[in-house]
C-alpha cells in the first residue's frame, strides 16, 4: 500500500509525510484505489448481489464509497442499520443479520422496509410476525441456517457447527416450514449463512454450497418460493507473507458447479476481504526498554487502538516508515496499555530503531478503528482516507477532557 518515491512514502499519490504533519499517532489510513478495485474484482468474479459487511469497517465515509460502488449494506444491529442509512444505502440494498435483535431493532428495521432481515430462530420469526401484525405489514424474512461445516478457521471466529451460536440448524427445515405457514404476515423468501472468517478452504466452501443448493432445493418442494441463496462471506485474506492464498477463482468454480443454471438469486457479504488490506495503522515509537535481554519498542498504539493481536492471537506485518542503512536488531513491538497482553508482534527483524521514528502496521483496515476502544482513558484513533492526491480526516476523536466530561456524577458524591 506504501510506495517509496526518492525515498518519501506515498499512499497512492499524497505523501504520508503531509499526512503525518496535520494528524497525531496513532490513525488508520485507507486508500480509496485499493478498496474500488477490490470491490470491482469481486463483483466481476462473483457478480453484482455483494453485501459489504458493514461490522468490518462502519465509518461513515466507508460506508458512502461502499455504496457508490454499488454494492449493498449487511448489518448486524440497529446501529448499523442507521449508519447504513445515514450512508445513503437505499432500503432495498440493506440485509439485517444478527443472532441478537431486539424487539425495538425489529421494528425499525419493518418500518424501513429493508430488503431483508435475516433470522436466526423459529422465536425471532414468531416475533417479526407478531410485529408485522400490529402494524399491518407484510415483511420479507430470509432464514440464516447453520450447515454444521467447519470453515477450519480458529474458534473464536467460527460461525457453521452446529454448537455455535449462529443460525438454525439445517435439520430444522420442515418445523420453518410449518410455522411460516401460519405466519400470515411473512414472506420466506431467502436463506442464508455465514460458517465463519478467515476461511481459505475452498473444500469447505463447495461443501457449504452443496447443503445450501439442497436446502433451498428442500424449501421449494415443501411450498416456500426461495428467491435469494445468501452464501457469507469469510473470504481469506494474507496477513503473513506464509499464508495461504485464497484464490476467489476457485471459489467461483465451485459455485458454478453446485449452482449451475439454478433459479436462485445468489449473493455474498465480504467485509475484511474487500477493505483489510486498504488499510494501515501508523504508529510512533515513544520509548525503547530492555527487559531479561528482551528488546522492546513501545509505541503509541495499544490494543485499545488495535486489538486483534492480543484478542485472537492475530498477526500483522510491521514495517519502519524510513528505511534506513544500518544494522537490523530483533525487536518485541508493544503498546501503551497496562496489560501483558498488549503485544503486536515478538522476535521482528528491524533496522534499528529510535524513540520517535515511525510504524506502520499492515492490512489494518478490517476490525481495527471499528473496535478500538477508550482502555486505560486513551483517545481513540484517527482515520484518513486517500484518494490519488488528495486525503481528509473522515473520523477526529473527541479530546480526552470531553469523554471525562460525560461521565455523571451522582448528587450524593
Amino acid at each position: 500500500m506504501i510506495k517509496f518515491k526518492n525515498e518519501i512514502p506515498f499512499v497512492e499519490d499524497t505523501s504520508l509525510n503531509n499526512i503525518i504533519g496535520v494528524c497525531e499517532t496513532p490513525f488508520y489510513i485507507y486508500s480509496q484505489e485499493i478498496i474500488t478495485k477490490k470491490v470491482e474484482m469481486t463483483k466481476k468474479i462473483l457478480g453484482d448481489n455483494i453485501f459489504f459487511s458493514v461490522k468490518s469497517n462502519s465509518n461513515q465515509a466507508i460506508l458512502k464509497l461502499m455504496n457508490l460502488l454499488n454494492i449493498g449494506a449487511d448489518v448486524v444491529s440497529i446501529g448499523e442499520l442507521k449508519r447504513s442509512l445515514s450512508a445513503g444505502f437505499s432500503p432495498n440494498k440493506i440485509i439485517f443479520e444478527g443472532v441478537g435483535k431486539s424487539k425495538e431493532d425489529l421494528m425499525y428495521a419493518i418500518q424501513k422496509n429493508i430488503r431483508l432481515i435475516n433470522t436466526e430462530s423459529l422465536e425471532e420469526i414468531k416475533l417479526i410476525q407478531n410485529l408485522a401484525l400490529e402494524k399491518n405489514k407484510n415483511v420479507n424474512i430470509g432464514v440464516r441456517l447453520n450447515p454444521n461445516i467447519d470453515g477450519g478457521t480458529i474458534s473464536k471466529i467460527s460461525t457453521g457447527k452446529k454448537t455455535d451460536k449462529f443460525g438454525i440448524e439445517i435439520t430444522e427445515i420442515e418445523n420453518i416450514v410449518n410455522l411460516i405457514s401460519n405466519c400470515n404476515n411473512l414472506n420466506l423468501i431467502g436463506i442464508s449463512c455465514h460458517i465463519g472468517s478467515q476461511i481459505s478452504n475452498i473444500e469447505a466452501y463447495k461443501n457449504t454450497f452443496i447443503e445450501m443448493k439442497k436446502a433451498a432445493d428442500k424449501f421449494t418442494s415443501l411450498g416456500i418460493n426461495i428467491k435469494h441463496v445468501d452464501l457469507g462471506g469469510g473470504f481469506h485474506i494474507q496477513y503473513n507473507k506464509a499464508d495461504p492464498k485464497f484464490k476467489i477463482e476457485d471459489l467461483k468454480r465451485e459455485l458454478d458447479s453446485c449452482f449451475g443454471s439454478s433459479i436462485y438469486e445468489l449473493s455474498f457479504e465480504p467485509g475484511r476481504y474487500l477493505i483489510a488490506e486498504a488499510g494501515i495503522l501508523v504508529t510512533r515509537i515513544i520509548n525503547t526498554k530492555q527487559n531479561g535481554g528482551v528488546n522492546y519498542l513501545i509505541v503509541d498504539a495499544g490494543m485499545n487502538t488495535l486489538i486483534r493481536p492480543a484478542m485472537y492471537n492475530a498477526h500483522h506485518e510491521i514495517e519502519p516508515l524510513i528505511k534506513k542503512n544500518v544494522n537490523s536488531e530483533t525487536y518485541t513491538v508493544a503498546g501503551p496499555i497496562c496489560e501483558s497482553s498488549d503485544i503486536f508482534v515478538k522476535n521482528i527483524s528491524l533496522p534499528k530503531q529510535i524513540m520517535g521514528d515511525i510504524l506502520f502496521i499492515k492490512n489494518t483496515g478490517a476490525y481495527g478503528k471499528v473496535m478500538s476502544s477508550t482502555y486505560n482513558t486513551r483517545s481513540l484513533p484517527s482515520e484518513v482516507l486517500v484518494n490519488k492526491d488528495n486525503f481528509a480526516m473522515i473520523y477526529i476523536p473527541n479530546k480526552i477532557e470531553k469523554d471525562i466530561e460525560e461521565d455523571i456524577i451522582p448528587s450524593w458524591l
